[in-house]
């Protein structure tokens, strides 16, 4: 396998058939469970996933438990509730290929429900401060990424928790990395929505988000 694919995982027993079943065959994935009660890691050996236990919440520490269980060599990162398609990781690395350091998605809701309005809007004031903080013009940070795996573990990322994301994109800037974007379907989430389904809980990642830009 050229890609190991890192799927942070909280209570996803519902979405994880759609998405395994789809990981494309250059690809090997890589479930963090992170305290799931609902038989996700369960379900994801069902589908040849290769299961990690994290047993630190945290989407960051998940994140950081997937990319030390790594050995491939490109490593990416995707949520695992099926709004992004795993097949469009290698367009993205079709990027990465073509010169780049790293690629991220930029999503492109297929339904207004896809994307709820708070959701949205606190993602484009963090895109916002990421643009200024760094100067990458990234628009949506979005959930779907890869790099060198080599290269993405010397960043050595620190945060544990929805800040993960953010801290990477300030390393990635710090160490000099070509960053590019592809757009890609961003489709309704299947099960309940742990962090941006509530205007709480998006304003909780902003937070977090925010707070790893002086990481």
């Amino acid at each position: 396998m050229r890609i190991d694919l890192v799927l942070p995982c909280l209570n996803e027993a519902t979405a994880l058939p759609w998405v395994l079943s789809r990981v494309p065959d250059q690809a090997r994935a890589i479930v963090v469970d992170n305290g799931s009660t609902d038989g996700s890691a369960d379900v994801a050996r069902s589908f040849g996933a290769t299961v990690v236990e994290c047993t630190q919440r945290g989407y960051g520490a998940a994140c950081r438990a997937g990319l030390a269980a790594a050995t491939a060599e490109l490593v990416a990162f995707c949520d695992c509730d099926a709004t992004l398609h795993p097949a469009d990781l290698l367009r993205l690395v079709t990027v990465l290929d073509g010169g780049a350091d790293m690629v991220v998605a930029r999503r492109r809701p297929t339904e207004p429900s896809a994307w709820p309005l708070h959701a949205r809007l606190a993602n484009r004031e963090l895109a916002r401060r990421i643009r200024r903080h760094t100067g990458v013009p990234l628009r949506d940070l979005g959930p779907l990424r890869v790099a060198r795996r080599d290269a993405y573990r010397a960043l050595k990322i620190t945060d544990t928790r929805c800040g993960y994301p953010v801290e990477t994109i300030v390393r990635a800037s710090r160490a000099g990395w070509r960053i590019e974007q592809v757009d890609v379907a961003y489709w309704p989430r299947l099960g309940t929505s742990k962090v941006t389904g509530t205007l709480r809980g998006s304003l909780l990642a902003v937070r977090d988000m925010s707070a790893a830009l002086t990481s």
